[in-house]
């Protein structure tokens, strides 16, 4: 009987990892197991480890040192396509979708069903990954264009498409990052029904109540090591934030100090009547200096597009906009830049970033024009001193501003995009998901960084998904439904149930509610 037969032998069995890249030692004497049938939950600050570990597993890079024991047998997988054959499967938390091809076949890319040699059995594939969207109870057709469906759904795309594989392991980072509750249930019933049939998933969340929902055991790592192995009934949240950070966590709003808004103060961002298309309509806001407006909705609800109009991204086709009393027309990004107006995108690694680049380069990006001499030659060593100041003050974790800014954790990522919009020094600063698939650790310091820009006079529009963190950051919450405003809100005279019903529609909107606020 080998090892994966026995009774509570482990499936995946990794011992003794060693990782080191420049200047950093990613794993140190990690050992990590997944049992068949179990979730295990694999959780750790941003830069912890976790993605070296998972990259190993999934044959993208090779340990210095260790060794790894799937299903009986020795050895590293030497690619992801190595990993895949042998059973082992992996969702990432940034989508690996042509957006061009059509939905199936993205789930059957490069093993597609054939006729024979060169030719592709198309009605077997569309019914096929047919199938397999509809046991995620999908509403998405299989013959429909990837890119014409929101990111909620195609990260349920990239699900059913690892599904489709028939993987005996499962790794899923992150893969609730972008869906509804409804959409979360739904994946969850599903992971189930694969434990149930001897699949192991390996479950990477910085969600504390998703772990607590779904998890077996829990695996915490830090700073590149194993802290502890323990059933998730042993544990609660604040203990697993504790290991994650080696120190205490306050919640989002924790610590009080929020920067006094006055209400006869001059708005810095006006918005009247503000609509486009079907995406949302008969907007109406204002955002006052010192002032963090949480807006809060459910996919679909408008809100990034919304956020769009504002940055210029997508111009609003009807309604006004004031920047401090003065009226603009914003057409294009470069109005709203000027005008004041900054957007840090959801998608940091798509739209916010140059993964190529260094993280001064990043930084300074948006105000190379300040930096020239004699309008030819750029002024590098003043470049870098300002990116040094802005890595120092927003904490930006790396050994120089010359590292690749991919080379960094995800929370560090954020900072950069954070920081290069900062250095325009902005009058309005739009957040769209700011803290989406970071830690708790660099959660925090986000929210700081926010407080303190605030405090500044700075206006923040935040758009989040996550109801605690817009009732512990928002001073004031604005809630979209279906394109249109459902209320506004005050958190210390709202919860997350009142929240809920404004933005799936089963509260009713007291006259002017929400109006100009």
């Amino acid at each position: 009987m080998d090892e994966a037969s026995a009774p509570d032998a482990p499936l995946l069995s990794l011992r003794g990892l060693e990782k080191s890249f420049p200047g950093v030692r990613a794993l140190r004497a990690v050992d990590f197991e997944v049992r068949a049938g179990e979730i295990m939950a694999l959780v750790g600050e941003n830069g912890a480890g976790k993605s070296t570990l998972m990259k190993i597993l999934n044959g993208v890079d090779r340990p210095d040192a260790g060794s790894l024991r799937w299903r009986g047998r020795e050895g590293f997988p030497a690619s992801p396509a190595e990993a895949q054959a042998a059973g082992i499967s992996m969702i990432h938390q940034e989508l690996a979708l042509v957006p061009d091809l059509d939905v199936g076949r993205n789930l059957f890319l490069g093993r597609e069903p054939r006729w024979g040699p060169g030719l592709v059995d198309r009605r077997r594939l569309y019914r096929e990954a047919q199938e397999e969207l509809d046991q995620l109870g999908l509403a998405v057709d299989a013959r429909a264009t990837v890119r014409d469906y929101p990111l909620a759904q195609q990260q349920m795309i990239e699900v059913a498409k690892a599904l489709s594989l028939r993987a005996r392991l499962l790794v899923m980072d992150e893969p609730t990052s972008s869906l509804t509750g409804r959409e979360v249930e739904v994946l969850f019933e599903r992971m189930r029904s694969l434990r149930s049939r001897g699949i192991a998933l390996v479950f990477i969340s910085h969600r504390m109540e998703e772990i607590f929902a779904i998890a077996d055991r829990i695996t915490i790592m830090r700073d590149g090591a194993v802290v502890s192995v323990d059933p998730a009934a042993n544990l609660d949240a604040d203990e697993v934030i504790r290991r994650m950070v080696g120190r205490e966590v306050g919640d989002p709003g924790e610590g009080g100090g929020w920067p006094a808004v006055a209400a006869d103060a001059e708005p810095l961002l006006e918005v009247e009547g503000l609509g486009r298309g079907r995406a949302f309509r008969d907007i109406s806001f204002r955002l006052q200096p010192g002032e963090i407006l949480g807006v809060s909705g459910l996919v679909g609800a408008g809100r990034t597009e919304l956020a769009e109009a504002l940055f210029g991204v997508r111009p609003a086709e009807v309604g006004r906009l004031r920047v401090q009393g003065r009226e603009q027309r914003i057409r294009h990004p470069g109005d709203a830049l000027r005008a004041g107006i900054a957007l840090v995108p959801e998608d940091r690694k798509g739209q916010g970033l140059f993964l190529g680049m260094s993280v001064g380069a990043n930084t300074v990006m948006a105000v190379l024009s300040r930096f020239l001499a004699a309008g030819l030659f750029l002024r590098h060593g003043r470049l870098r001193r300002v990116a040094e100041q802005f890595v120092e003050r927003l904490r930006v974790r790396t050994p120089s501003v010359r590292q690749e800014v991919r080379n960094l954790s995800g929370g560090n990522q954020q900072k950069v995009v954070i920081a290069k919009w900062l250095a325009l020094e902005p009058k309005v600063l739009i957040l769209d998901e700011p803290t989406r698939g970071i830690d708790v650790g660099a959660k925090a310091e986000i929210y700081r960084l926010m407080r303190s820009l605030a405090a500044e006079g700075m206006g923040i529009l935040m758009i989040s998904s996550e109801l605690p963190e817009i009732l512990g950051v928002s001073t004031r919450i604005l809630v979209l439904h279906e394109g249109r405003l459902a209320g506004s809100f005050l958190p210390a005279e709202t919860d997350s149930d009142e929240l809920m019903r404004a933005a799936t529609g089963t509260r009713a909107v007291a006259a002017g509610e929400g109006a100009a606020g």
